[in-house]
């Protein structure tokens, strides 16, 4: 490829015709997120940054606010660029710009430095970690008063991501077998992440368990809505139980295997007479157990399942105070497994688990903008995408729908933006934009 004599464009070998030239103030390549940006502002989830988010920059030459920065960083990471570095060519991007606001459609976004101290200053000072968890918890409200949700299911569950450096907490953890933070979340039934603790890398699954769950059940118990919780084996603490108890809450854990559950089986597990088919012989069975630490006994809802060619039987414990039957308990608890695809979905499309920065809290603050960005995707994929493509996983929805390249031209009184119609045609981007102008949230 060489420069032609216009400075402006280079020329091509394989077509003498064909000219190429970088406007980068003119076309985007992230053009889908205008889409993201209408139902934002529909639901007015961003601009409750003002109420929640505290400033304490002061003077005539502040040129972005809170709303702006938190926009351009939340949806910059939506769309793949999760570094604040790239902020300085995002800036310019016409669609950044459309999406952060009017004054950045006709001037720029916010720079480098400007994004940098937004994420590893503003959000620190004062109360504002605390308060980024009350804004994600206000949009997850927003959606559900869309849903009318009546119900809620919680499952909390703790996660990895790894580090490189000499980041401040990060420890070797001897279950992941790395050095890491170990974050924890919990998700409703929808896939949105209401809540996200960073926490050092060698702690328990568990660790901080009541603090991190118990202002989430109460919330919403004192609104009258019903809730149910589920985890795995590291969350079978009395404590836990005893709370849901207390509140009102159905719970399905799962707990290990001791000798005095297996003696309570015992009699259903052994091995069947004759050959075993190719399909798994199933059976359920509920009985009342106590451990030590328990202050009563509880329900336990065991599945035993024997598959050709295994000498021993597979066994599942669950503890519940569900009414249920068996086989419904089992089902419930294991669409908990869908918990841990939106954790793979945060990891591997959002890149969440990139939290390099030195000290601990301005990590923190990285996880908690890119569960904001999570968020916004998942609410989308959930509330506004039409009927067969509700199924795409938020990767998907960044190649098919984010990517989309688009053009802005400036009239006197207008801006125009010219998509490429690949994978969404005119008819779904009005399909969406409908659907986007039936959401209704209720007031406040």
């Amino acid at each position: 490829m060489g420069e032609s004599k216009n400075k402006e464009y280079f020329r091509v070998g394989f077509n003498k015709k064909l000219r190429v030239n970088f406007k980068g103030a003119e076309v985007t390549s992230d053009g889908g997120l205008l889409a993201i940006r209408e139902m934002d502002e529909k639901l007015g989830l961003t601009e409750m940054a003002v109420t929640y988010l505290k400033d304490s920059r002061h003077g005539k030459n502040i040129q972005h606010d809170m709303t702006g920065l938190l926009r351009q960083s939340v949806y910059s990471r939506l769309g793949g660029y999760e570094d604040t570095n790239d902020a300085e060519g995002l800036r310019k991007d016409p669609g950044m710009r459309a999406i952060i606001g009017e004054r950045a459609l006709e001037r720029a976004g916010a720079g480098e430095t400007t994004i940098g101290r937004f994420e590893k200053e503003i959000l620190l000072e004062g109360d504002n970690l605390g308060k980024m968890n009350e804004l994600t918890m206000q949009w997850i409200k927003k959606a559900d008063s869309v849903r009318e949700t009546k119900e809620v299911i919680l499952d909390i569950d703790s996660s990895e991501s790894p580090v490189y450096g000499e980041q401040e907490s990060s420890s070797y953890n001897g279950h992941f077998g790395i050095k890491c933070y170990h974050p924890l979340f919990v998700f409703n039934q929808y896939g949105d992440c209401l809540k996200e603790k960073l926490r050092p890398g060698n702690v328990h699954s568990a660790d901080g368990w009541r603090e991190f769950l118990e202002p989430v059940v109460r919330d919403y118990r004192e609104k009258g809505i019903t809730v149910k919780v589920r985890g795995d084996a590291a969350f079978a603490i009395p404590e836990l139980f005893e709370l849901c108890e207390e509140l009102g809450i159905g719970y399905a854990i799962r707990i290990k295997e001791n000798s005095k559950l297996l003696e309570k089986v015992r009699e259903y597990a052994r091995r069947p007479v004759g050959r075993p088919g190719r399909k798994p012989i199933v059976k359920y069975l509920s009985f009342q157990y106590r451990a030590e630490s328990w202050g009563k006994e509880r329900r336990i809802v065991a599945k035993i399942e024997h598959h050709q060619g295994e000498l021993f039987p597979r066994i599942g414990y669950i503890v519940t105070n569900l009414s249920c039957d068996n086989r419904r308990v089992v089902k419930f608890y294991n669409h908990r497994g869908t918990c841990e695809q939106w954790i793979k979905e945060g990891k591997y499309a959002l890149n969440w688990t990139r939290l390099s920065c030195q000290g601990f809290e301005e990590n923190e603050a990285r996880l908690k903008l890119f569960i904001m960005a999570y968020n916004l995707g998942n609410i989308f994929r959930t509330l506004v995408l039409p009927e067969g493509i509700q199924d795409w996983s938020l990767r998907t929805i960044q190649v098919k729908l984010i990517k989309i390249g688009g053009r802005l031209i400036r009239h006197a009184r207008y801006y125009y933006m010219l998509l490429a119609e690949v994978h969404i045609k005119e008819w779904i981007w009005r399909g969406i934009m409908r659907k986007i102008s039936l959401l209704c949230p209720s007031p406040g």
